[in-house]
């Protein structure tokens, strides 16, 4: 939705959750020398200052971020995520949170592409200031939704769809599945991370059960609440769910969800799930 704005929502629990999962995809990736692909539906701006007015309004990095920012008992792929992080906050200051694009970019290789959609006017500008000008990546003022199909199969046949919409529409959560069934389509072996919020568990439990019955194979869900549902306080979980994850995603998340939930928790009231909402062929 274009009234939609990131910065109020940088560095949440669920941002942990999608950048923990998003860096270990990457990595995966990475492990071959064939070069890959990664496709980002909903860029945002790509760098947010945790101490700007957006951010200081809802204090949601309080969530996420700031509670893994010192610890010295990190599992190693959140140590992983936070250590990215701190690449851009000078000095040990906490200023500064990397969106995805940002992430992305640092992992990139020489011959990996990164394709950016974002339709917020103000967004793109800030998106093309922070990614700068660099050859491997391209920015378009466009729906992500709609406009990335035209760029899949990619070239190099490996890569990432991230698809992450605001949800703000409640025809988003019926658009990411019809969409994710044509993306299948054009690029069956690619792999698929769909964020989304449980704000409504009702909403949550249509959008899995549709991914169900799609008859797309190998889907995994990962899951992570800070809080017990509840339709009238907002965002109390979060979730990402992969088609075709990397094989050893599942093991990792075991280990890293219920320490999330521990530590994010709310007064004890962290969850996890961590599910196979379709196997493998």
């Amino acid at each position: 939705m274009l009234s939609y704005r990131h910065a109020f929502h940088a560095g949440n629990f669920a941002d942990v959750l999608k950048h923990v999962v998003l860096l270990e995809i990457l990595d995966y990736l990475a492990q071959k020398e064939k070069p890959f692909c990664v496709i980002d539906t909903h860029a945002g701006a790509g760098k947010y200052a945790l101490d700007g007015d957006f951010a200081l309004k809802t204090h949601e990095f309080e969530t996420g971020i700031s509670q893994l920012w010192q610890r010295d008992d990190l599992p190693p792929s959140v140590a992983n995520y936070v250590n990215l992080q701190k690449r851009f906050n000078a000095n040990g200051q906490f200023k500064h949170y990397a969106g995805s694009p940002l992430l992305i970019k640092q992992l990139l290789r020489v011959k990996d592409k990164l394709h950016l959609f974002e339709l917020h006017s103000t967004e793109v500008g800030l998106l093309k200031i922070t990614m700068k000008q660099d050859k491997r990546v391209q920015i378009e003022h466009a729906d992500g939704l709609k406009n990335s199909l035209g760029l899949l199969p990619p070239v190099e046949r490996r890569g990432l769809v991230l698809i992450d919409p605001s949800y703000e529409m409640k025809s988003d959560y019926s658009d990411v599945v019809k969409t994710l069934i044509q993306m299948h389509k054009r690029f069956a072996t690619g792999t698929y991370a769909l964020w989304y919020p449980v704000i409504e568990r009702g909403r949550t439990e249509a959008l899995e059960a549709a991914l169900k019955k799609s008859g797309i194979p190998n889907i995994a869900l990962f899951e992570l609440g800070i809080n017990t549902d509840n339709s009238g306080r907002g965002m109390n979980a979060s979730g990402m769910i992969i088609i075709n994850p990397p094989w050893n995603l599942a093991a990792t998340m075991k280990n890293v969800l219920p320490w999330l939930a521990k530590i994010l928790g709310e007064n004890g009231a962290g969850s996890f799930r961590v599910e196979t909402l379709a196997a493998e062929k």
